[in-house]
């Protein structure tokens, strides 16, 4: 049979390409060097893009105007703040009081669990003890590290906070900036919508995972009650933050209560039910429920949400596993709206087509694609 000729491949596709990688190296390399500055910027923006949704829902259904809106927005997002504080306090005093936290019972309990894993496996050898497994681990060394990690937790906020009131004073002149840097309608109309979908997408992301999380947790916390663990309500706090972490969420959710279960019960089968119940919970949500709520908002590649949890990860820690998903959501948006960039768009998304209509559907835009505009690009 003749060989088929190769396939042509203009030659300014091929460099136009070749510098899009190599730009997304270099925005890749100063993202990490940069991490300090860039990710209480990014939680910033982050808190405002979520100030701006709880605005515009309390001006859709009240009769505040936008000022007060606003104003009642920050306020609720600012009282969920505190109120995080002190649900993490009131947990973390549960943990260590003196009498009957959980802390004076892990050495204990854990040399029973030993006990009975070694009689489990028929193990000849005499089982260690907790303190002997404790002696073998440098604790003052992982101790430096969370001291470190929470001073680090603690003036990031603050750095966020300061971000975010520059924000707020500087979004009233958005407005005037877009209009000044796209004189031409059309086009300043093409740039409005890019931002809209972009926001769009962030917001779609919090409303799914703040709705099904008050799902989980109301069930994970009616199961921890009546299962009778120890502070359900720090657990329950738990799983719904967590739960913005994709793929990693799931698990400590699933996990974390029943490994404290064994702690706190002489009995493994309060352990067990919560393993099992929790792990029913999040198979009914993730399989059922939050695909429903998600539709097309969130067309993004399984593969993809993996690659920039693990990419997020790395660059900024937690803070960039927490806004993995949403920074995928809005480099697709922006990505599908460029001809030069639109394949790697395609590639994010989860069925091919990166454009959402007006309806919200994931569907290209045909008219758009073909235009004039867009052939000249």
């Amino acid at each position: 049979m003749p060989m088929k000729s190769p396939i042509a491949v203009p030659t300014s596709t091929v460099a136009r390409n070749a510098l899009v990688a190599l730009a997304v190296v270099g925005v890749g390399a100063a993202v990490y060097w940069m991490a300090d500055i860039l990710t209480p910027l990014a939680m910033a923006i982050f808190l405002l893009i979520m100030i701006d949704g709880v605005k515009r829902w309390i001006e859709a259904r009240t009769r505040l105007p936008g000022h007060a809106a606003g104003t009642a927005a920050l306020l609720v997002v600012v009282l969920g703040f505190f109120v995080s504080i002190a649900i993490i306090v009131y947990g973390a005093r549960g943990f260590f009081d003196e009498t009957n936290g959980v802390v004076v019972r892990i050495g204990p309990r854990l040399d029973q669990i030993l006990v009975d894993v070694y009689a489990l496996l028929r193990l000849p050898a005499d089982p260690p003890t907790a303190s002997d497994l404790i002696a073998r681990v440098d604790v003052g060394s992982y101790l430096a590290v969370v001291a470190g990690q929470a001073q680090g937790v603690v003036g990031g906020a603050v750095f966020v906070m300061i971000y975010l009131g520059f924000l707020l004073a500087s979004q009233n002149g958005f407005r005037r900036k877009l209009v000044n840097m796209f004189p031409d309608r059309t086009a300043r109309a093409e740039a409005l919508e890019v931002f809209q979908r972009v926001r769009g997408g962030v917001e779609g992301y919090l409303w799914v995972q703040t709705v099904t999380g008050a799902m989980i947790c109301a069930a994970a916390w009616i199961l921890m009650r009546i299962v009778g663990l120890q502070n359900a309500e720090f657990w329950t706090f738990v799983i719904f933050i967590v739960g913005f972490i994709p793929v990693l969420g799931g698990a400590v959710a699933g996990l974390a209560p029943p490994l404290f279960a064994l702690v706190q019960f002489e009995s493994y089968w309060p352990a067990v039910i919560l393993l099992g119940g929790l792990q029913i919970i999040l198979f009914i949500s993730g399989n059922f429920i939050q695909p429903r709520m998600q539709g097309d908002n969130q067309n993004i590649d399984p593969v993809v949400v993996l690659l920039a949890l693990a990419f997020w990860g790395k660059v900024w820690g937690v803070v960039g596993m927490f806004l993995s998903t949403p920074l995928a959501v809005m480099d697709m948006a922006i990505l599908a709206e460029f001809k030069g960039s639109r394949w790697m768009a395609i590639l994010l998304s989860g069925d091919g087509e990166p454009y959402a209509t007006d309806d919200g559907s994931a569907k290209p835009k045909k008219a758009r694609v073909n235009s004039p505009q867009k052939k000249a690009d």
